[in-house]
């Protein structure tokens, strides 16, 4: 589907888009994705009849744009989380001239990497909808819609929304950015690992983790991890603490909110053995699924890191 010319087609016809191939039906949800009752409940809209003034991007791309919904997909929003640090990657996944302002006809398109090539995936805006709530991501602000529109057209590329509910971050790291991706086991790390987090952080890296255990059941210990589930790996920094220095690690749950409860987590008393200078540059305390916690606990609690970059 070339998108020029669909939109141009749609705005000399004063038409808003329906996509044939993607339609605002069951089989793009996907049939065992919930219960049948539940899936003919669902209802789509546009953004433009749940919002007065809806935006694509409002003040720039950020990983708490996004919030994870009713689908297991957290390896594709840890992934994509990951690119919106790194703005090098995003233009090629998130194309200009787009948006609800100018030339706006219910089109939308994002390009993702497959096979050695990068495919263009044309959307209408259409969004399920069941009891009145978002089915899948839902924005943190009510009117910015470009990670639900981007969560489309993955779902898009891989088949259905079902198709999304369980997957490999490596495997979304490599479709959202062409690069190569390398994975260490972190229960026999390198041991050099303290090294790699920051020079990958460093070279401006897609960085995610993932927790051992089952991913379909979401059980959250009482550290505040969630066992078998994909984090963002946001930044890696050698901080002065007491009297030495200390490797500690940022990390984002794409639930957007659920944090880590231990050592170095937004409350700890390891913080206050900190320069007021340091504190004030890395720490936000905020419920935002955005987290510190050191080198050695990251061993612990995750089984698996994920680097990936434009060259090896």
């Amino acid at each position: 589907q070339d998108f020029n010319n669909l939109r141009a087609l749609c705005l000399s016809q004063g038409l808003l888009f329906e996509d044939a191939t993607f339609p605002a039906h069951i089989s793009s949800i996907g049939p065992s994705l919930l219960p049948e009752d539940k899936l003919r409940q669902i209802q789509w809209k546009r953004p433009t009849e749940l919002q007065r003034d809806p935006h694509l991007i409002m003040d720039g791309v950020s990983r708490f744009d996004i919030m994870q919904g009713e689908i297991g997909d957290c390896w594709m929003l840890a992934a994509l989380g990951s690119l919106t640090l790194r703005k090098q990657f995003l233009e090629n996944v998130l194309p200009k001239g787009q948006g609800f302002q100018e030339d706006y006809a219910g089109i939308f398109h994002f390009r993702f990497w497959q096979c050695g090539d990068w495919v263009d995936v044309v959307i209408d805006d259409r969004l399920p909808f069941l009891n009145g709530r978002y089915l899948f991501v839902h924005p943190r602000t009510s009117n910015e819609f470009w990670p639900s529109l981007l969560e489309k057209a993955y779902a898009k590329l891989r088949g259905s929304y079902q198709n999304l509910n369980g997957g490999y971050l490596s495997d979304a790291l490599v479709d959202l950015t062409g690069g190569v991706q390398v994975q260490f086991s972190l229960k026999d790390p390198p041991p050099d690992l303290e090294e790699i987090l920051k020079a990958a952080d460093k070279s401006q890296c897609l960085m995610g983790c993932s927790t051992p255990g089952q991913p379909k059941r979401n059980i959250e210990l009482r550290n505040g991890i969630v066992q078998g589930h994909a984090y963002t790996i946001t930044g890696a920094v050698k901080i002065r603490y007491k009297n030495s220095w200390k490797h500690i690690i940022r990390i984002w749950n794409p639930w957007g909110h659920g944090e880590w409860k231990g050592p170095w987590s937004d409350d700890s008393p390891q913080w206050d053995h900190v320069e007021p200078k340091y504190r004030e540059a890395f720490l936000r305390n905020k419920n935002d699924g955005e987290f510190w916690m050191s080198c050695e606990n990251f061993q612990e609690q995750f089984s698996w890191l994920y680097i990936c970059n434009n060259t090896p």
